[in-house]
């Protein structure tokens, strides 16, 4: 019997380079001031990003810790995690937040009031609008001589398709529809940033748009007038709860009033059009408006950010699959060894495993909220198939007589399978590991649409700006990573089982 040296040192640095990595990124300095900092939050899409690089960025001038915690969903994950104290701060709209978000308030209640029984309150009035609109390509718009919303009455046969959010909102699609009594039918939901190159492209022929977006004018879209002003205003509000500091108020209360639409277009256009980082057009804005930041911390890296997102993403697949192999194996025993309990086991992980990965993260965010822990969980969840399933098969698939032989023996059920069973099936049971990481490794990029980042940040930054190199950030490593544990697991296997000698 015999196994290379080298292989096996391969192996073995391989996994000390992992873990390395993931430590160094950890360690690395970040922006953030000490003691415990303010954490601000940003929906999925551009200006929401950007204003909560300016909040943050305005904190940190006034000598404040602030931390960014990008791209966590639409306006009630926000407004929950704001709730619960998962974030402290973000921006939402006023349209939003008392129609949809807070509900009618309580006769003889302000909404202030509202606020304030939610522990909340509003930081400052930023000063722009960014209204709800409906836009088409300006051609169609101009043959079929459609200027209003009351005109798509006349056109059935036009094919809409709006924001996923927009399609779930009481002041969206089921709302507009009523009101205008509007005949589409088959309306799809999509995300906000790829319906504008469905109309470019000719697949859709209306959306919903928000007013300060700049592709308006990039793609010369045709924006129809509310004549019977069904959409309620929508001005930009900053939200705090009520336990940020008195001094951090006072911080952001320099924020109100200092945003015109024209200006919060123009900084949608430097990020989308111009391509620039919504960190450097946060800094332009405070340096007009506050003046030229001190020297401070370093800003990071794309190498330094590229480390943590690593280290997060390998922190997620890590516990996630830990936690899998001490749960799955003991069940895959078990299943193995009482047929009932082997239908209910993996019946169930079955079932978990056909739930798509999207709605499994979206329905942990109400049971453990946004960040690490709804991440973990549901990669978790995906591993136990495969383990439990490997285990039990590996274990009934010792061929009878050599089970026999050890009962004749006089072995305890606890010596059989610590002597005979396990060894014996070591090969399936690595295989379900193997496979159970490799699935970890692919769907940890789904994280980053709960607070979790890992390699799905960049990924989802560059799906919202139409950036190829930034998808290829996150995909690239990720497949690389996937490719690594699957190399590892091989080469553990031959660790493991190793060949006989030949010759």
């Amino acid at each position: 019997m015999s196994f290379s040296g080298g292989t096996q040192g391969a192996a073995r640095h391989a996994a000390a380079a992992l873990l390395t990595l993931a430590l160094w990124a950890f360690a690395q300095p970040t922006p953030a001031l000490t003691g415990t900092p303010v954490v601000v939050g940003s929906k999925v899409f551009t200006e929401s990003v950007i204003l909560a690089e300016i909040v943050t960025q305005t904190l940190r001038r006034a000598g404040i810790p602030a931390e960014h915690r990008r791209e966590l969903g639409g306006s009630r994950v926000l407004f929950d995690a704001l709730r619960n104290g998962e974030i402290d701060a973000y921006t939402e709209y006023s349209g939003t937040l008392y129609q949809e978000l807070l509900g009618p308030p309580a006769p003889g209640q302000t909404p202030e009031q509202q606020l304030a029984a939610e522990h909340l309150a509003v930081a400052s009035h930023l000063g722009f609008s960014d209204n709800y609109v409906l836009g088409m390509r300006a051609a169609l718009a101009a043959r079929d001589h459609i200027q209003t919303l009351s005109d798509l009455q006349r056109f059935a046969h036009l094919r809409l398709a709006f924001s996923n959010e927009f399609m779930s909102r009481a002041d969206g699609w089921a709302g507009l529809r009523r009101f205008y009594a509007l005949p589409q039918q088959g309306v799809r939901g999509l995300d906000h940033e790829l319906a504008y190159r469905a109309l470019e492209a000719g697949d859709i022929d209306i959306t919903d748009l928000y007013s300060t977006d700049p592709e308006i004018i990039r793609y010369g879209l045709t924006v129809l007038r509310d004549d019977r002003h069904f959409f309620p205003p929508y001005s930009a509000l900053l939200m705090v709860r009520d336990s940020v500091s008195p001094a951090a108020r006072r911080a952001l209360a320099r924020l109100d009033g200092t945003i015109s639409t024209e200006a919060m277009a123009r900084m949608n256009a430097s990020v989308l059009l111009d391509h620039r980082t919504e960190s450097e057009v946060a800094a332009q804005f405070l340096d007009r408006l506050l003046g030229p930041a001190r020297a401070g911390p370093a800003a990071s890296t794309r190498w330094s950010e590229f480390l943590t997102y690593t280290g997060e993403h390998l922190l997620l697949t890590g516990v996630a699959l830990a936690a899998a192999v001490l749960i799955g194996l003991p069940l895959g025993i078990l299943a193995a060894r009482r047929p009932p309990v082997a239908r209910v086991v993996l019946g169930a992980a079955g079932v978990i495993q056909t739930v798509p990965s999207l709605a499994l993260l979206v329905f942990m965010i109400p049971l453990l909220g946004i960040g690490f822990a709804p991440a973990v969980v549901a990669l978790f969840l995906y591993s136990l198939l495969p383990i439990i399933r490997n285990t039990c098969s590996g274990l009934l698939d010792i061929p009878r007589p050599l089970r026999e032989s050890a009962i004749a023996l006089g072995l305890t059920e606890w010596a059989r399978l610590r002597l005979i069973d396990l060894p014996l099936a070591t090969r399936s049971v690595l295989a379900g590991i193997k496979t159970a990481a490799v699935i970890c490794v692919g769907t940890a990029t789904l994280g980053a649409l709960v607070g979790a980042g890992g390699y799905g940040q960049p990924i989802l930054t560059g799906i919202r700006l139409n950036d190829i190199g930034l998808i290829l950030e996150g995909a690239i490593p990720a497949a690389l990573l996937a490719l690594l544990v699957q190399w590892l697991f091989d080469a553990l296997e031959r660790l493991l089982l190793p060949h006989p000698r030949t010759g």
